[in-house]
């Protein structure tokens, strides 16, 4: 709850990778936004200090139900932060429930679009421009 009320933060991204389930097991897809290149997903940050005295800092992408676009692919989706919504997102001074909570919504499905892409996106040391390369 603290660090909804005070560390928000942008994720940038280009796009995501979800599995989609089918007939013969799943696939990994990248999705994106049909006419953004860079956008923001809408994250919380937090500094957290074991007891031995580690500082460890931790990033998590908030997540809402998924649009129609998504349902096919998958139940939930990351929030994606409309651009004029940014400012708002960032400001520590807003703390309003019910404002912020208003920003945390599905993204619009019509300006959406995925497609297949190689299962190497699920090896970790994999690194590659490759990566979102759609599947011939």
């Amino acid at each position: 709850r603290a660090a909804f009320r005070r560390r928000r933060c942008l994720i940038p991204a280009t796009g995501f990778y979800e599995w989609q389930a089918r007939e013969n097991g799943k696939t990994p897809m990248f999705i994106h936004l049909k006419n953004a290149p860079v956008f923001a997903f809408a994250g919380l940050w937090e500094i957290w200090h074991s007891p031995q005295g580690d500082e460890v800092r931790s990033v998590t992408i908030l997540t809402i139900e998924a649009n129609s676009f998504m349902r096919s692919i998958h139940d939930r989706m990351p929030v994606i932060l409309h651009p004029t919504d940014y400012k708002i997102w960032l400001n520590p001074a807003e703390v309003s429930a019910d404002t912020l909570c208003s920003l945390l919504r599905p993204f619009e499905a019509a300006e959406m679009t995925a497609y297949e892409v190689s299962r190497m996106v699920n090896r970790p040391t994999m690194d590659v421009p490759e990566l979102i390369a759609p599947v011939a």
